[in-house]
């Protein structure tokens, strides 16, 4: 078992502000867990991992001029993961309110000096820990907030990817 799992998060910022969404190929998400994520490259990424591991989400953006950055990223209430676009079910689940999910404090903020992440030069860099907690084989959503440039219309997030405890 790998003690940190990476998850690049490549934005394509120029589209994901034209679009106003992170959908349409604007998002790709791709982790390095040798345990069997499920939808590589894209938004509806299912990475695998045990408890204890380290999670290291980077941003990278297409567009060298746009900057990325991750804003926050917060566990969804209700474990299950909706279908990914192209199977049934609807690929834009509805928003829903942010929950904690077991192992997160309530009501603690959440930013990148608080978590452990780091600067590296543009990147900001947000690693977490998985809970002993989670109950394996249960995805658990989460959303990923992201703040593209600056502006009040300059954060889309989507709710769409998961963790998933083997």
């Amino acid at each position: 078992m790998k003690q940190r799992i990476s998850i690049v998060v490549m934005v394509d910022a120029v589209g994901a502000l034209s679009d106003r969404t992170l959908h349409n190929g604007n998002l790709s998400l791709v982790d390095d867990s040798s345990a069997g994520s499920r939808h590589q490259g894209t938004p509806d990424l299912v990475t695998a991992v045990f408890p204890g591991q380290v999670v290291q989400w980077t941003p990278i953006h297409v567009d060298v001029q746009t900057p990325v950055e991750i804003q926050a990223i917060e566990f969804l209430s209700g474990a299950a993961v909706s279908s990914p676009a192209g199977q049934a079910g609807s690929p834009h689940p509805a928003e829903s309110p942010a929950a904690p999910a077991p192992g997160v404090v309530p009501g603690a903020r959440v930013d990148a000096t608080g978590s452990n992440g780091f600067e590296n030069y543009d990147l900001l860099v947000w690693e977490g820990i998985v809970p002993y907690d989670m109950t394996p084989g249960v995805p658990y959503r989460y959303r990923l907030s992201l703040r593209l440039h600056e502006g009040p219309n300059s954060v889309l997030h989507i709710d769409s990817p998961a963790l998933l405890r083997v």
